[in-house]
């Protein structure tokens, strides 16, 4: 398979190993990473599926503090550590051949101040469209992960009070709210993402605190992707330029 090296955002500033016949970052991982908000007291912080390190990378902009990556995929794992190395984070990124399910094994538990995952979308039913690319397959389909998986994990991994980050599709609104709800996390900010004007949001951004109490939810300004036009909207293109010189 053809490798390509890309820069992340739209500067040369931080460089990512891709393979464009498996799968390319998506645009939703760079969003979450923008929106997730580092405290005074963020100290380690955990990405949960991190495919190639698009989250970890643009974290690296925004905080000195560790950044652990799990990846399952073995040769996205591999694409993964080259990236961090290429781009000389290794003191700060480290990145995990490993399962979601098991990180409880690996780490301390209830020792992280943030995970942030961009899981895979859509269950798997029998009308599934099951794409013949695995690694496709694995980013985008609950076949080796579930949601609710992935909130038992982030709870096990976080700290009191620590904040999960994730980026969903909003026809599963619902379900993640109440899942989040039966788990013991607070909704604490809420960003809706539209394609462009005029058209309804697609994808919704979330902050939960683990065992937070209830109120004080903080409604993000909405995101527009494009303009009429079909250019980056002004908002968006800020994001590519995050930590521009």
């Amino acid at each position: 398979m053809s490798e390509v090296i890309h820069d992340l955002l739209g500067y040369t500033g931080i460089k990512i190993i891709q393979r464009p016949e498996m799968f390319a970052f998506s645009l939703d991982s760079i969003l979450l990473a923008d929106f997730v908000h580092i405290y005074a007291k963020t100290k380690k912080i955990m990405d949960f599926g991190t495919g190639n390190a698009p989250i970890p990378l643009f974290l690296s902009l925004k905080t000195d503090a560790p950044i652990i990556g799990i990846e399952i995929q073995d040769e996205v794992y591999d694409m993964a550590s080259r990236s961090v190395t290429l781009n000389h984070l290794e003191k700060q990124i480290e990145i995990i051949h490993g399962n979601i399910l098991d990180v409880h094994k690996i780490f301390v538990p209830s020792s992280f101040d943030i995970v942030t995952c961009n899981p895979p979308f859509f269950k798997v039913t029998t009308e599934s469209n099951i794409n013949k690319n695995d690694y496709l397959t694995h980013a985008r389909h609950e076949v080796l992960i579930t949601l609710e998986d992935i909130l038992i994990q982030s709870k096990r991994m976080l700290k009191n009070n620590g904040e999960l980050n994730i980026v969903h599709r909003i026809d599963r609104l619902e379900e993640i709210f109440v899942l989040l709800h039966k788990h013991h996390f607070a909704v604490k900010r809420l960003k809706f993402v539209y394609p462009k004007p005029g058209k309804p949001a697609n994808t919704v951004l979330i902050e939960a605190k683990n065992n937070g109490s209830s109120g004080s939810l903080k409604m993000l300004e909405p995101l527009y992707i494009y303009q009429e036009d079909g250019s980056y909207t002004e908002d968006v293109l800020k994001i590519f330029r995050f930590g521009k010189k």
